[in-house]
């Protein structure tokens, strides 16, 4: 029996599909992987998002959630719950750090800017500047 025709096409395109969707899925794993092995002071990126979420979740409002709500609307259903607590973890960072009494919009803000790759920022300036907040003390950190 040989292939010949579109029996044969559909072999060779499902071929490269599967070796590209295992492809993409091993480097998502493999990141993954990385996150969540231990640095020198014995815990992983994973560990400390999860030790600042902990510790600052009582010093969150309402006002600043629906903010944290807003900022990660744009990334895709499947991935916002990943991008919002890696978002979180760092305002809970910026928080302890400054021994703040409450998180506030400025650490949204700023966390938000620390945590995300600048491709995400034209987002941020649209939505900030609808909400009438003003950009010029984060200028810094957004360039």
């Amino acid at each position: 029996m040989q292939l010949e025709g579109w029996f044969l096409w559909f072999i060779l395109f499902w071929v490269v599909f599967l070796v590209t969707m295992m492809a993409i899925g091993g480097f998502f794993m493999f990141r993954k992987f990385l996150k969540r092995l231990p640095k020198n002071d014995g815990k992983s990126e994973l560990d400390w998002q999860d030790y600042y979420l902990q510790k600052t979740i009582d010093l969150w409002t309402d006002d600043q959630k629906l903010l944290l709500e807003d900022l990660v609307k744009p990334v895709p259903e499947l991935f916002r719950d990943v991008a919002r607590q890696k978002i979180a973890g760092k305002i809970g960072e910026l928080a302890l750090k400054e021994k703040a009494s409450s998180i506030t919009q400025d650490l949204v803000i700023r966390g938000y800017i620390i945590a995300t790759p600048k491709r995400d920022y034209k987002f941020l300036i649209k939505t900030l500047k609808n909400k009438n907040i003003d950009l010029r003390p984060y200028e810094e950190l957004l360039s």
